[in-house]
């Protein structure tokens, strides 16, 4: 059997019938709504800035269970109204087609104390309702004028406008149609009711005089319902109407979000190329004031976080939601940034592998455990409502010899030396049972992958594996665009047939980066200074605990440190034959014997168009292999690319610069190493290859480079600067 839709209409009827005699009985009418929620052991949400509200609606009644709650909420609370006010019509078994309110904006009037209310703006609310309960009983002339004359006070109060039609429609919603922002755009702007109620559905741009227009409103309300049942308009009624407009609008933003996720994606793999892998984080955390609620959260296998205020955290869409909703509730004259921040992590961004470290104040530690669950809203947790199931695997008292933040939860993933010396406290005499933490499941990529991607022939990808497994030390080197940042990533991840982003480190040399960064050096403490290990130190002791696998150590821009300083003694023991424990050489501070292990691979970058480089030190030149890294204009994969976008112009302007790159290559001055890359024309979508984007990259990244190629000869630039403008007008 089907199953019934809209179920709710006749309760909302009745109820609205036995709201209306409260109109002159208000404060009896809040007494009943108080005691409605204290009989289904729910807090009554905040209606005023006091307990209690001074006053209120018959729409801010309804709205009290049409807003952001829990179904099983929604029906609690009906339950309460049904029997309350004794009403008879069936409780609901579905919600369709009901709008709802923003738990942000859940009240039909603006709180006592705010300048923004008037005096009598909610004997005006009365008014709209009474008016239209009875034009809804006999719709007649005198009725009409009535709810008109009542309907044009009330619609340009405060946070009113279109909101107030949805409180109209709860009421009566097979006389009077709800106009939020989903229904006059699946009426108005998709059609899907037909052409002869697009007609009559306001468009954005006479939308500000029309609402404030009863008349206008009642004559949108008939155009659509006498539409209703026709080929063109295939509803029977408003509700359905209405709850179409919000599976289509379900349907749509799934869609959208679903397009911008894959952007995001695709913007992650243009960067660093780790779209898809799920790194563990690492958090500190309190387990409420005074680490009050640690022995709770550890029995029951949880961590929690308060401001039950906000309810069921998932009901918010921006942290910024989140935020203003505080400032409502909280207020304390803080701007709430902080409490929003570390609600909105809880929610969205601690996930199921993330490592936990729970702090008692900012000096003690008091466990630690592994996160399982995803966010949970428990509806009867008190104060600590929101929830993640956690795997304790440490409990017990470390001091720690700095100072934590005060946050209550603070990501410190980006922190390695802090998290280093965190994990260093838990070993195997805490209290608890230490198993080994969850198995984090890595995306494959293979050579396949990379070749679909990285604009490379498969003779060159083979030819620059060989090299690199021969020699351990590559640099990648080329003519701007090329895609040397591009490819580093892949290339490790490919030969190591995983995405694991553990075992593959970047660095980025610069003229003040030093022997210290990269290997070891005295750093200014509290207490003085302290031995701090660098980058390639601490990577290279990770990837000798873990010989069964190989470790990629990236280094980009690789020609514009001080090698001699950076490499110190290093120099030697990176050689492939000069790998393992047998080629210790003792480091320059600590005296420490270190080697490099053999599973470690280096990859430098270097841009062979940059005039103010210095040549490599000789003695580090003769330990990499150099691989040149050309335009891929003419790959397979690039062609494909170029093809499925659809643009003449793109299709011009590459031409255009494969012949520039024959006049650089040609160019005594110049040559090979100073060609234009590919790069400057990937990331782009069907559609999004325009005339404007396609200007932009010819005035802002290629004329610029073509005057510092030939800034002594202006005619060259005229001439190609000429040619490319030409290629996209």
């Amino acid at each position: 059997m089907a199953k019934a839709h809209c179920t709710w209409v006749g309760f909302y009827q009745e109820l609205a019938d036995k709201l209306l005699p409260y109109k002159n009985d208000r404060a009896i009418l809040i007494g009943k709504v108080k005691s409605i929620y204290d009989s289904v052991g729910l807090p009554l949400p905040k209606l005023e800035d006091a307990p209690l509200p001074s006053d209120i609606d018959p729409y801010t009644v309804f709205g009290l269970f049409n807003k952001g709650i829990s179904d099983v909420n929604r029906r609690k609370i009906i339950a309460g109204f049904a029997y309350a006010f004794g009403i008879e019509a069936d409780q609901p078994d579905d919600f369709d087609g009901i709008p709802v309110l923003n738990n942000l904006n859940a009240t039909f009037y603006a709180f006592v104390n705010d300048k923004r209310r008037g005096e009598h703006d909610i004997d005006n609310l009365w008014s709209v309702f009474e008016a239209e309960l009875a034009l809804a009983d006999e719709d007649n002339a005198a009725n009409r004028v009535a709810f008109v004359e009542a309907y044009g006070k009330t619609v340009s109060q405060f946070g009113l406008g279109w909101k107030l039609t949805m409180g109209i429609y709860w009421a009566r919603p097979n006389k009077f149609i709800n106009l939020d922002s989903r229904n006059r755009w699946f009426m108005g702007d998709m059609a899907e009711a037909g052409p002869a109620v697009a007609e009559a559905v306001p468009k954005e741009n006479d939308s500000a005089t029309v609402i404030h227009d009863g008349e206008k409103y009642l004559a949108i309300c008939d155009a659509i319902k006498s539409a209703l049942g026709s080929d063109e308009c295939p509803y029977s009624d408003f509700p359905s109407l209405s709850d179409a407009a919000f599976v289509e609008s379900e349907r749509v933003n799934k869609e959208k979000k679903a397009a911008a996720k894959a952007a995001e994606e695709k913007a992650e793999e243009n960067a660093l190329g780790d779209a898809g892998v799920e790194t563990v984080r690492y958090w500190l955390y309190a387990p409420g004031e005074g680490a009050s609620m640690w022995d709770e959260f550890y029995e029951r296998g949880v961590m929690g976080l308060g401001w039950h205020e906000l309810g069921d955290l998932r009901g918010y869409e921006t942290k910024e939601d989140m935020r203003l909703r505080l400032l409502e509730v909280c207020g304390n004259g803080t701007s709430q940034k902080n409490s929003a921040h570390a609600v909105w992590q809880f929610s969205r961004e601690v996930k199921p592998g993330d490592v936990v470290f729970v702090k008692h104040g900012m000096t003690e530690l008091i466990g630690r455990g592994v996160v399982t669950g995803e966010y949970e809203y428990d509806e009867d947790g008190g104060y600590y409502p929101n929830l993640r199931r956690v795997r304790w695997t440490h409990k017990g008292h470390w001091t720690n010899d700095g100072r934590f933040a005060m946050k209550t939860l603070t990501d410190v993933t980006f922190y390695p030396d802090l998290v280093a010396k965190v994990e260093g406290y838990f070993d195997q005499e805490s209290e608890a049972a230490i198993e080994d933490d969850p198995v984090v499941e890595l995306p494959e990529y293979d050579r396949e992958e990379f070749l679909s991607e990285a604009y490379m022939d498969g003779a060159a990808y083979d030819t620059l594996v060989g090299v690199l497994r021969a020699k351990k030390n590559v640099i990648l080197q080329g003519a701007p665009g090329v895609g040397k940042t591009f490819i580093a990533k892949r290339l490790a991840y490919s030969m190591m047939g995983v995405k694991d982003p553990d075992r593959v480190m970047m660095v980025q040399f610069h003229q003040s980066y030093s022997y210290e960064d990269f290997i070891e050096g005295f750093r200014p403490s509290a207490a003085g200074f302290e031995l701090e290990k660098g980058a390639f130190y601490t990577f290279c002791k990770k990837a000798a605990d873990d010989t069964d696998n190989d470790y990629f150590f990236i280094i980009d821009e690789i020609n514009r440190g001080n090698l001699s300083k950076i490499f110190g003694e290093l120099f030697m023991l990176i050689e492939n034959d000069k790998r393992g424990s047998r080629n210790k050489l003792q480091l320059l501070y600590s005296h420490e014997l270190f080697y490099v292990p053999s599973n470690v691979y280096i990859l430098g970058m270097m841009n062979t168009a940059d005039r103010s480089l210095a040549m490599l030190d000789y003695a580090l030149r003769r330990r990499f292999a150099f691989f040149d890294l050309r335009p891929g204009f003419d790959s397979d994969g690039f062609v494909a690319y170029r093809e499925g976008l659809g643009s003449d112009r793109l299709d011009e302007l590459i031409a255009c610069v494969k012949r520039l790159n024959e006049a650089i290559t040609t160019d005594e001055t110049l040559g090979e190493g100073f060609c234009i890359g590919h790069s400057y024309f990937c990331g782009m979508g069907p559609g999004d290859a325009t005339d404007d984007k396609l200007s932009a990259i010819v005035e802002y990244e290629l004329v610029p480079m073509l005057k510092e190629y030939w800034f002594d000869e202006p005619s060259k630039v005229r001439e190609w600067t000429d040619a490319l403008r030409r290629a996209v007008k």
